[in-house]
């Protein structure tokens, strides 16, 4: 018997160590990505569904991430929402300090490498994932209903964002994020939170103005929105004609 324990022994360390790596990977893609399907997961990392489960089980219990229902834009299929998981502040705090100072490092080597431009350029390929995967909830939205439905799109990726009325006169409105997953790094590189601007901006469908960042010491990241006429659409730019200059 001894003969077949003592191996298995002197394996399960690393068996254990492996475990904790791919658990780590699974709640820093919720907590880079957003709140994710165990299939999405799945499908990233490469593991079987049983496999995912046994991970997210073992991140729930420990407090680290949380299970919700997926929020639906527009009419809905049959059957129950899909259940999405998300990062809790716990989780965020255990995974989101290692991971600011690797994305400082990074783009500070980006940075002297290849210029401020190479930093900006990064940035707005990141958010371009975000304004993909809000795209047709904004559309679909009307037009006086959009700062409030890119508020709740943005809290449940971990902004923890409210809109309403902007101070003052007018029809003015405020997109307030109380949390920013990236303000440690953006307070380096503010090339991340122009990039967040431009995108509010193509999302609404009108331009927009940064009043306030946390990653600059404010409380609050602060966007005032004029409000757009009710024929505004989120298109992209229009292609030039046949013909024209």
């Amino acid at each position: 018997m001894k003969t077949v324990v003592e191996p298995q022994q002197a394996v399960e360390p690393q068996q254990a160590g492996s475990e904790r790596s791919t658990r780590a990977r699974v709640a820093r893609l919720v907590l880079e990505h957003g709140p994710q399907t165990a299939s999405t997961l799945s499908a990233r990392l490469g593991l079987t569904p049983a496999a995912i489960r046994r991970h997210l089980d073992a991140l729930l219990a420990d407090g680290l991430i949380e299970a919700r229902a997926q929020r639906v834009y527009g009419q809905r299929g049959r059957g129950r929402p899909a259940k999405v998981f998300a990062i809790t502040d716990r989780g965020r705090g255990e995974y989101v300090q290692a991971y600011d100072d690797l994305a400082v490092a990074a783009l500070t080597h980006l940075s002297d490498t290849l210029g401020p431009d190479a930093v900006a350029e990064f940035a707005r390929s990141q958010v371009a994932t975000l304004e993909a995967r809000y795209g047709a909830a904004m559309s679909a939205a009307a037009p006086p209903d959009r700062v409030g439905v890119l508020a709740g799109l943005l809290s449940e990726d971990g902004y923890a964002a409210t809109a309403g009325p902007a101070p003052g006169p007018g029809a003015a409105e405020q997109l307030c994020q109380h949390h920013c997953p990236v303000a440690h790094v953006a307070e380096r590189f503010p090339q991340l939170c122009e990039a967040e601007t431009e995108v509010i901006g193509r999302l609404l469908g009108t331009h927009v103005q940064r009043l306030a960042t946390i990653a600059h010491g404010d409380g609050v990241c602060t966007t005032h929105i004029p409000s757009p006429p009710v024929s505004t659409r989120v298109t992209p730019a229009p292609t030039a004609q046949k013909g024209s200059a």
